[in-house]
């Protein structure tokens, strides 16, 4: 095979945010394991999310897009992710399962990096934009600055129906890592 043909064949293979969301639509089972290194706390997380294609009209993306002055001629496909998870930690503080949605905007700069607007962000409870690549591996990568702290996250595929998603939250100020987690997640077959 001649370099032109390998480097045709590298960049057929490599995912656009588009492609990575809509290969990422459906039902999840999520495990995940936090190390909180700031308190030196483990927690070990069970959720089951939904992520879902939206329609440029749905009323939450038009509000989100007003919100942030985005003309809808720039948005091609929003997202719309909702969990439920249940914490080892629940037991311990009466808390009861946490659940929500976030309605995910990508805005691609290029055809690997952008701005995704999350009205609920990863690690604070606020909408947020952050900014995105996708490695030549197709891992994305996302990135978020909160009023204290920056997270890292990232998510690749391992095969058709299994996901892979780490995470790194540091301090804004000191750039000290508070804490990591990793999760394994397997999409759920349903029987025809």
């Amino acid at each position: 095979m001649t370099v032109i043909n390998q480097f045709i064949n590298l960049h057929a293979n490599l995912m656009s945010i588009d492609k990575f969301f809509l290969k990422s639509v459906g039902e999840w089972n999520s495990m995940r394991s936090g190390h909180s290194l700031a308190f030196q706390e483990f927690e070990e997380i069970r959720s089951k999310i939904k992520i879902s294609s939206l329609r440029k009209n749905d009323p939450r993306v038009v509000k989100l897009i007003k919100k942030n002055l985005i003309p809808i001629q720039k948005i091609t496909n929003p997202y719309l992710i909702s969990w439920e998870a249940k914490s080892d930690w629940d037991n311990q503080s009466g808390q009861e399962n946490s659940s929500g949605e976030s309605l995910l905007i990508p805005l691609a700069i290029s055809d690997f990096n952008g701005k995704i607007i999350r009205s609920l962000g990863y690690s604070e409870p606020v909408q947020i934009t952050s900014s995105y690549k996708i490695l030549e591996d197709g891992t994305l990568v996302i990135f978020s600055e909160y009023n204290q702290i920056i997270t890292e996250e990232r998510i690749w595929f391992i095969s058709e129906n299994l996901r892979s998603r780490s995470s790194v939250t540091r301090s804004l100020d000191s750039k000290a890592i508070l804490q990591t987690s990793y999760a394994s997640e397997v999409r759920c077959i349903k029987a025809i």
